[in-house]
């Protein structure tokens, strides 16, 4: 489940609570009776390495696919020809 960190905007308490996603936010702070705000912190995943944008290994890929599809065309082409000329 989830943890959602909350702040009181009277006393500025801050403290977490975990929920389920179903439950309702918090709207009364239990220190003073307040009203509370849900605070939004970065996300925990980091991406590293390569491949993981548009633009990473595309171009190699491409390359060597577009390479192999034309040495494989030749190579048909070649044994068309022997196998006419025979």
């Amino acid at each position: 489940m989830p943890t959602y960190s909350y702040q009181c905007k009277e006393c500025g308490e801050a403290f977490d609570a975990v929920q389920s996603f179903s439950d309702d936010p918090l709207t009364v702070c239990p220190n003073c009776g307040g009203p509370l705000r849900k605070l939004f912190n970065s996300v925990g995943v980091v991406f590293k390495g390569s491949g993981f944008y548009r633009t990473d290994s595309r171009s190699s890929k491409a390359d060597t696919t577009a390479k192999s599809e034309t040495k494989s065309s030749s190579d048909t082409a070649a044994k068309v020809d022997k196998a006419t000329s025979s």
